[in-house]
């Protein structure tokens, strides 16, 4: 351990920082209940949350958890249990996650994209014999499937238009808050969020209470340092994905502890998200790639008055260079960004504004949080500037590891550092750069798609005789897979709408192939596996 009475050795990075920020200001941790609940004896008659028509203060979304909280505890829930979460972008989902939270227990985040069967996996896993749901058809069929597949023991499904009361119509239980609730310290885990790690196979990030809270203070102090932070009176829309860990932390924790209101919409509209804009004055927007791109190519979008917007964050993917520039000219500012995933809450690096930045670069680390670049050969060697390497991660914001993959969490840290799967460098000056990603995953609309998910299930086909899946390039996701498929003799031709079709049930939405091509054979390397890098420069097959 370093001698604490000694003077520190300033990062590199640290030359760059904005005036105001310091990268050794403390970082709080806590529990999530605490932070509610300091919000709402902050903030407690200002608005909280947005959802349609309805809005609720922070005094009365505490209440609404507390009420619900203390039905769970009623109906059985106990400390340390696991409950699922398969709810789209609707006002039960911040409810019923700090409900879960306050009684003690753990969340398991569950995509509504996924298929049952992935929805099963996970709940196996997880050890999630609960699970809470709504009455939307895009989600209940599904919740109702898994109950009687025994996939889960008990079903909560909560009325989608009756999220703002405790009346019996809404589907949850209800109950006089209790007097002293369940102990919640810092280090429970709070959350496991799936994610492909840097395998492809899902896997769960254990995101402690205080992995999250630390993420939440690592924002705060960058952005209070240069006058940014959020604060009562912003409006931040959340159209993001709540089930996933940018809207988790970036937009409704880091909200909720500011004051600011969030205008919930339950899906990406260009229409929805231009009306809260110009009508209900948004202040704050987050979006991803392919967000950012819909709305800079709008048809009127000139004609827009987005005066109010203050701050604009793009995440998930990057973002090409021209639709950068457009958005600047449209809104006066600048988007910012940075990198970050799922096992880091997902706080990482962040663009230092003011500061020009090219393609692939990511920024400089958030206070309290060391990044590094170590050799993809040894990860116990730490590269110098300009070397590229695996981009390695330490801070308070980092996961404990994973659900129930010891193997893994030993292959996955090294000298404390968290080995992300990323490779890049660091610029003479400290600021980060992404290259590759060390496996290949493909990332598409902002969410993690990996080829060997894609290509299990098209091996199911019992016309397929071989499949191979890239990532290749898409104007409007950033990336989409592609599959590559050889039919066995005999064999009619596939087509790609047929193909997408026997999938709908086998894999997500967002992991359907947007191109197919039929192959006579595939390339394989030395040792006959699949060659994706062959596949990535194989000519145009003939029409």
């Amino acid at each position: 351990m370093p001698d604490a009475s000694l003077p520190r050795t300033p990062h590199p990075w640290e030359a760059i920082y904005p005036a105001g920020v310091e990268w050794a200001a403390p970082i709080e941790t806590g529990t999530l209940p605490a932070l509610l609940d300091r919000a709402a004896e902050r903030f407690a008659d200002l608005p909280a949350l947005r959802f349609r028509s309805t809005r609720l203060s922070y005094a009365a979304f505490r209440a609404r958890v507390d009420r619900l909280a203390a039905g769970l505890i009623a109906d059985g829930l106990k400390p340390g249990d696991a409950v699922g979460l398969l709810l789209t972008n609707t006002a039960w989902h911040p409810i019923v996650f700090f409900a879960v939270l306050r009684a003690g227990g753990r969340l398991v985040h569950l995509t509504p994209l996924d298929p049952p069967r992935a929805i099963a996996r996970k709940l196996a896993d997880s050890g999630a014999g609960m699970l809470i749901t709504t009455d939307l058809p895009a989600v209940l069929p599904t919740a109702e499937r898994l109950l009687a597949e025994g996939a889960c023991a008990r079903l909560y499904v909560a009325a989608d238009a009756v999220w703002d009361d405790a009346s019996a119509a809404s589907g949850m239980p209800d109950a006089q808050p209790l007097a002293v609730w369940p102990v919640v310290v810092p280090g429970d885990v709070a959350l496991l969020q799936y994610t492909g790690g840097t395998t492809g196979l899902p896997k769960a990030a254990m995101l402690s209470h205080a992995n999250l809270t630390a993420a939440v203070s690592m924002g705060q102090v960058w952005a209070l340092g240069q006058g940014t932070a959020l604060q009562p009176g912003d409006r931040v829309i959340c159209v993001l994905p709540l089930f996933h860990i940018f809207a988790l932390t970036s937009v409704l924790l880091r909200s909720l502890s500011g004051g600011a209101e969030i205008l919930l919409l339950a899906r990406f509209e260009v229409a929805a998200v231009l009306r809260a804009i110009e009508q209900d004055r948004a202040t704050v927007f987050h979006g991803v790639p392919t967000m950012w791109t819909a709305l800079a190519n709008h048809p009127g979008i000139d004609a827009c008055d987005l005066s109010s917007l203050r701050l604009v964050f793009s995440g998930g993917a990057p973002l090409p260079m021209e639709v950068v520039d457009r958005l600047e000219a449209l809104t006066g500012h600048r988007l910012t960004g940075g990198w970050g995933m799922t096992e880091t809450s997902p706080v990482g690096c962040t663009l230092v504004p003011g500061r020009p930045y090219g393609p692939g670069e990511i920024g400089v680390p958030l206070p309290g949080i060391e990044v590094r670049i170590v050799s993809l050969d040894d990860p116990h060697i730490v590269l110098g500037a300009e070397a590229t390497g695996e981009i390695a991660i330490r801070g308070l914001n980092v996961m404990q590891g994973y659900w129930n993959r010891p193997d893994e969490n030993a292959a996955a840290f090294v000298d404390g550092f968290f080995l992300t799967g990323d490779v890049g460098h660091m610029t003479a000056k400290g600021s980060f750069v992404l290259v590759d990603r060390k496996k290949d995953m493909i990332l598409s609309g902002g969410f993690n798609v990996y080829p060997r998910v894609i290509e299990d299930a098209i091996y199911e086909h019992p016309d397929v005789a071989e499949a191979g899946v890239i990532g290749v390039a898409d104007a409007y996701r950033g990336q989409s897979a592609k599959a590559f498929v050889v039919m066995r003799p005999g064999a009619a031709p596939l087509t790609l709408e047929a193909l997408r079709s026997f999938l709908s049930e086998r894999i997500g939405r967002h992991e359907l192939p947007a191109a197919l091509e039929l192959r006579d054979s595939l390339p394989k390397t030395p040792v006959g596996k699949l060659s994706r890098l062959q596949l990535a420069t194989l000519p145009a097959q003939e029409p």
